[in-house]
């Protein structure tokens, strides 16, 4: 698994796996977020799998796809939430972990936090975020 940690509250990382829910509960994740729709590509596990393998270690799991059409309020409204509320460390996954660290990014946004400081996360996670600065600094009411 890539795991890429953004902050002391979520990491994101390319596809996992229904073996790898093992790993991430001992590595102390709680939630675990799929921003992948279900067949995007051939031999993905689906979303109902990594749900199942995630509630049988005492994970939370939440379902919040991302298409290629792009970001949608529901789906900032969704991931903010699921950070208010998770009890811990938070992984997100995608194709490539990008579409979850963009999500974070716009959910961290409308929650305030500084687009610089978003920005530097990602970079530090080997995301670049800087095209989305115009819509971060609107979502932080900057």
């Amino acid at each position: 698994m890539d795991i890429r940690r953004i902050d002391d509250r979520i990491s994101v990382s390319p596809q996992i796996t229904v073996a790898d829910v093992a790993t991430l509960k001992a590595q102390g994740f709680t939630t675990i977020v799929n921003n992948r729709p279900d067949g995007e590509d051939m031999g993905q596990p689906d979303g109902d799998s990594i749900a199942a393998a995630a509630e049988s270690a005492g994970l939370t799991y939440h379902a919040i796809p991302i298409t290629h059409a792009g970001f949608s309020h529901p789906q900032i409204d969704a991931m903010t939430a699921v950070l208010a509320d998770a009890p811990g460390q938070v992984l997100a996954y995608c194709r490539s972990g990008t579409r979850s660290c963009n999500l974070w990014a716009l959910a961290s946004a409308k929650r305030g936090e500084a687009s610089d400081t978003l920005v530097a996360k990602g970079q530090a996670a080997g995301y670049d975020l800087s095209g989305m600065r115009p819509t971060l600094d609107a979502l932080a009411g900057r």
